[in-house]
């Protein structure tokens, strides 16, 4: 049975539904891309899937609107596919398990996958029905948007004919955006030295934090995971004698992690004081974090007493220092938007394979050179440690457009639907919307979407009322010449 069967806009949610059944996290998109492949073939609607499974979709006018200029809908297919970490769900074959609570919807012990699930079902939902007034409708959804973009830099929309683009990729309602920061991917990695040692294999985990969207939820002052376990590791090896057996944590470079763990190597005579540096860090970290991280919590547990094989002492030193330095959060506030967050980055994963460890961020800027400062910031941490760093995923950012005839007919069909203006805002997080401007010049863009709460965690939630209302709010921006 549907979980959602009832709710309205009834095909919006029936094709949400749908994409949720369809696991779709970065980089496993090919299902979903099929699905509407599929969906455009079954209505005889002109399709492109091309080689990186981006997809679009064309409708052509209804009887009125062949004269009107077309209009370009876009979001992305895949999601952060986010769960808790004793969960048994398989993200990448799995549908996530869909709850109604109220005006929300969730999904289950994972994240809910509305950014940007739900742009797509709205695309889905007005290309399904028949009783709709449009212009030509060109629905562009690609993939691997929140890996840095990758879809829509690879795209060809050459064959589109619009100059006018509503983003679906918004998480607030009554909000127009119309910039956005740029952004890059930052990767680095520390080799180790091992040896062998005997004594207890415990795990130290940092868990319970609420985790979020480094773009549009780093200034909340939340906890970084990673950062937080490198410092308990640090307070620890102050001690103890310690051994690094195996690192672990985050989920993307750009979802702030929730959880971390490391398991280490204690001599059976420092557990004691293990135990008591844990306990006071503890207490501590949870002061520090009052009222902004409630669930934060640093558990250490004994796995087993034996011989193993972790980083010699020296190089484990180095790699906890190496993980101590880095910046993380917010970086600099705009001085021309209140509120604003101009530069930030987000120490998203870490991860130990063979002899290295590897570290990755998320760096955010809505000014060019301070983007750059950034990244040198990052290679001089590096270079100290004898690390190496790889830059990729670069996108740019998306520049207020002063002449907008689609934010003037959006602002005043909102005012007339609502008895007051939208917002209208620049926003930190990245958008598919600077690199598609690039590819059609002169493209008036916005981007518009439901409210959602934490997305890129397990505590994401949709609107439902939100939904509908937006919905109706699009229909009368197709409906209006």
């Amino acid at each position: 049975m549907s979980v959602l069967e009832g709710l309205k806009p009834a095909s919006v949610f029936h094709f949400f539904e749908e994409i949720c059944k369809i696991p779709h996290g970065s980089g496993n998109e090919k299902q979903l891309s099929d699905y509407l492949k599929k969906f455009a073939e079954e209505r005889k609607l002109f399709c492109i899937q091309d080689e990186w499974n981006n997809i679009i979709i064309v409708k052509e006018a209804t009887e009125g609107y062949r004269k009107e200029e077309p209009i370009i809908l876009q979001g992305h297919m895949d999601m952060v596919a986010v769960k808790k970490p004793d969960s048994k769900i398989d993200m990448e074959k799995d549908p996530l398990k869909l709850v109604k609570e109220g005006d929300y919807i969730y999904a289950e012990d994972t994240s809910l996958g509305g950014d940007d699930g739900i742009a797509v079902a709205y695309m889905l939902a007005l290309l399904d029905a028949k009783d709709i007034p449009h212009p030509r409708l060109e629905a562009v959804i690609t993939v691997d948007e929140e890996q840095g973009l990758n879809g829509a830099k690879k795209i060809d929309l050459s064959m589109l004919k619009g100059k006018r683009m509503i983003n679906l990729d918004n998480e607030e309602e009554g909000v127009l955006l119309t910039s956005c920061a740029g952004g890059a991917r930052v990767k680095c990695t520390i080799p180790v030295v091992m040896e062998k040692r005997k004594g207890s294999l415990v795990e130290i985990s940092v868990e319970g934090l609420r985790g979020g969207h480094s773009g549009t939820e780093i200034h909340k002052g939340g906890g970084n995971a990673i950062q937080i376990l490198a410092r308990v590791l640090d307070a620890m090896r102050q001690k103890t004698s310690l051994g690094l057996v195996d690192i672990e944590g985050g989920v993307a470079d750009n979802a702030i992690p929730s959880s971390a763990a490391a398991y280490m190597w204690i001599p059976e005579e420092d557990i004691g004081n293990a135990i008591d540096v844990i306990h006071d860090i503890s207490m501590e970290i949870k002061e520090e974090y009052r009222g902004k991280e409630e669930c934060v919590s640093i558990i250490m547990s004994e796995v087993c007493g034996q011989s193993m094989t972790c980083v010699k002492q020296n190089h484990m030193d180095k790699v906890v220092a190496f993980l101590a330095a880095f910046p993380t959060g917010v970086q600099t506030m705009s001085a021309d938007v209140e509120g604003l967050v101009e530069s930030s980055l987000n120490m998203g994963m870490i991860q130990m394979e063979g002899k290295e460890i590897t570290i990755t961020f998320s760096v955010r800027s809505s000014v060019e050179s301070a983007k750059v400062a950034i990244i040198r910031n990052l290679n001089a941490i590096c270079t100290l440690a004898g690390a190496r760093m790889e830059i990729s995923g670069e996108y740019p950012g998306w520049a207020y457009k002063a002449d907008s005839p689609l934010r003037d007919k959006m602002i005043r069909i909102y005012e007339e639907m609502y008895g007051k203006k939208p917002e209208v805002q620049a926003i930190h997080a990245g958008l598919e919307c600077g690199l598609i401007s690039d590819k059609i010049p002169g493209l008036d863009c916005i981007s518009y979407g439901p409210d959602m709460q934490d997305i890129h965690s397990i505590h994401e939630k949709l609107c439902i009322s939100s939904v509908q209302r937006v919905w109706e709010y699009l229909l009368e921006i197709l409906k209006q010449r």
